[in-house]
C-alpha cells in the first residue's frame, strides 16, 4: 500500500500487532537515518486491548530497511560473525 502525505509517499514495511513493536522498529531505522512512520490500525487502544500498527518507509528506502530488520542468518558457517558449533581440525 502506498501512501502520499504533503507529496511524500509511504509505504507498509511490516504490520505488528502492537505499536510498541512498530515504535521499535521505527527507532532502530532512525539511527540509520532512514525516515519512517508508525500508522496505527483502527480505532485507539482501551482497557488493554491490541491495536496493529504498521511501520512506514519511503519507497526508494524500502530495501535498505528490509535489511535492517532481518533477522540474522547464522545458518551459513561461511558469514561474518557466524559461530561454528563444530570442529574442522581432522586430528
Amino acid at each position: 500500500m502506498t501512501l502520499t502525505t504533503a507529496g511524500v509517499n509511504w509505504i507498509t514495511l511490516k504490520t505488528t500487532d502492537t505499536p510498541w513493536e512498530a515504535e521499535l522498529m521505527r527507532q532502530m531505522l532512525a539511527a540509520h537515518e532512514i525516515p519512517a512512520r508508525v500508522v496505527q490500525q483502527g480505532l485507539l487502544p482501551h482497557f488493554g486491548c491490541v491495536v496493529p500498527a504498521t511501520l512506514q518507509v519511503r519507497p526508494q528506502d524500502r530495501w535498505t530497511a528490509l535489511l535492517l530488520l532481518s533477522p540474522l542468518d547464522d545458518t551459513n558457517p561461511d558469514s561474518p560473525g557466524a559461530s561454528s558449533s563444530f570442529s574442522t581440525d581432522e586430528s
